[in-house]
């Protein structure tokens, strides 16, 4: 059978397998409810359910959640052609000459494939109920401690509620909008063609990464952001370094723009800006940001706000007695890599196995365009808020050995944030060609709290990308 969500991205459930039985009016007790089996809900309900423990997985829509089918993984694919394309047409110049004809068929395929069959969970269900686990496709809700309510059955959790259930698009209050067929990424992934035109409502990291990815393959693309610059979350010299990135290559940047309306009169979409400008195009993304995942949860059933924002919870990822809380919906950040970190730190506090809490002084996060934007810690401004005394250093890439050598596509810097009571990085970016590898070695040295003095005096490869890290400790010095 074939399900349709809210905004008409399709999925096929699986139908057959290892259920949980459907039998009603009684009570069934287990070990432990995961709620929401997205990649963190997934990997706790397989490692406890590895371990010998009586799993049930709760998901209403697809195990594995947005990753594999909408956003880590195909976003990535989409944004891999792009790039290759762009490459091809940095060739003149640099290695003879190259005519590129952009295609949107392959990475539609690939986009397909990699999503199992048209964006169908089969094989992520039975590899969880080959571990042992038993799944429940449905919505559940929670009905007191250690209690679970899924479509009229009800669990008893011997140990404990595992709640994962990711997060979903923010969706801004712009008159109009909840009339307009609009994409969120869920759409713009799954089309099989790429449109004449589209108009991105955001200017974040999901706004941006497939603004540029559309426009390498012809569309027209404009950038709708309210807040004065791209990437508002990031360092202010990356967010123009990408405004100057994506205008040149035709793409139109509108920061500082409030929408105050919205409309489609069946070919085209406008929308109307604060002062009464109009832009139009074939296709609205909204891509201003996600929310928790919290509604009809019953949180309020266990002494919680129903109405919070986000699940708190502690260093061993605890809400509340034996119930727990991973990935999105701890307001940690949107990302896999958080998911599955703190998913291992809540199978060890259910196993009871010791091991250390949660630790995000060096949280990285990278926004895959062109040059890629890799990031770790805080930036200036929240270092500064937070009332630390900072010193920073920048370089740029282009001034590198490895970026002279690059040339074409090698736009980018390295800043880093140097806690000065203490001599140690809070902070750092890396933007540019393989920006999110170069900021492997600095998450290290956020993490680690290794001394600046120290990253000084280490020997930087030549030449790589990274190696503009050590032009930036200079610059850190000198400051």
């Amino acid at each position: 059978m074939e399900r349709e969500s809210p905004r008409g991205s399709r999925y096929r459930p699986k139908q057959d397998g290892k259920y949980l039985s459907e039998e009603t009016g009684m009570v069934q007790e287990i070990d432990v409810v995961v709620i929401g089996m997205g990649v963190g809900g997934e990997h706790v309900a397989e490692r406890l359910a590895e371990e010998g423990l009586d799993v049930v997985g709760v998901e209403a829509e697809l195990v594995g959640g947005e990753c594999p089918y909408w956003v880590c993984i195909p976003s990535k694919m989409m944004i891999r052609g792009g790039n290759l394309l762009a490459e091809a047409r940095r060739i003149p110049g640099m290695a003879g000459q190259a005519q590129v004809t952009p295609d949107f068929a392959p990475v539609a395929s690939r986009i397909r494939e990699e999503a199992t069959d048209d964006w169908n969970d089969q094989v992520a269900v039975d590899r969880f109920t080959g571990k042992g686990g038993q799944f429940v496709r449905g919505r559940a809700r929670l009905a007191g401690p250690k209690r679970v309510e899924i479509d009229g059955r009800e669990f008893t959790a011997r140990r404990g509620v595992v709640i994962a259930t990711g997060s979903r698009p923010q969706i801004p209050p712009v008159p109009g909008l909840d009339a307009v067929p609009y994409w969120t990424n869920r759409e713009a992934i799954a089309v099989k063609d790429s449109p004449r035109s589209l108009m991105v409502l955001g200017g974040g990291a999901v706004g941006v990464e497939l603004a540029q990815a559309f426009a390498r393959f012809g569309t027209a693309v404009t950038v709708v952001e309210a807040a004065e610059r791209l990437l508002p979350a990031e360092e202010p010299e990356t967010s123009a370094l990408l405004a100057d990135v994506l205008g040149a290559e035709g793409i139109t940047v509108r920061t500082g723009a409030q929408a105050n309306r919205a409309r489609h009169d069946g070919d085209t979409f406008t929308l109307t800006l604060e002062g009464g400008e109009e832009l139009t195009a074939e296709r609205l993304l909204v891509a201003t940001g996600r929310r928790a995942g919290l509604a009809g949860l019953g949180l309020g059933t266990v002494g919680l706000d129903p109405d919070a924002r986000a699940l708190h919870v502690d260093e061993q990822l605890r809400a509340a007695p034996g119930l727990w809380g991973v990935g999105d919906v701890t307001g940690r950040g949107a990302f896999t890599h958080v998911a599955m970190y703190q998913a291992e730190i809540a199978v060890r506090a259910i196993l009871g196995q010791p091991g250390p809490g949660a630790d995000y002084r060096a949280l990285p996060r990278v926004t895959f365009t062109d040059p890629e934007v890799g990031s770790v810690g805080l930036t200036e401004a929240r270092a500064r808020e937070k009332g630390l005394r900072v010193r920073t250093g920048t370089a740029q890439v282009p001034s590198s050995a490895r970026g002279w050598i690059h040339k074409a596509g090698n736009e980018g810097l390295i800043k880093l944030v140097e806690d000065v009571d203490r001599g140690v990085l809070v902070g750092a970016t890396s933007a540019g060609p393989m920006g999110g590898e170069v900021l492997y070695g600095l998450v290290v040295a956020v993490q680690g709290e290794v001394p600046v003095d120290r990253l000084r005096h280490m020997m930087y490869a030549y030449p790589t990308f990274h190696r503009a890290v050590e032009d930036a400790l200079r610059a850190l010095r000198s400051s």
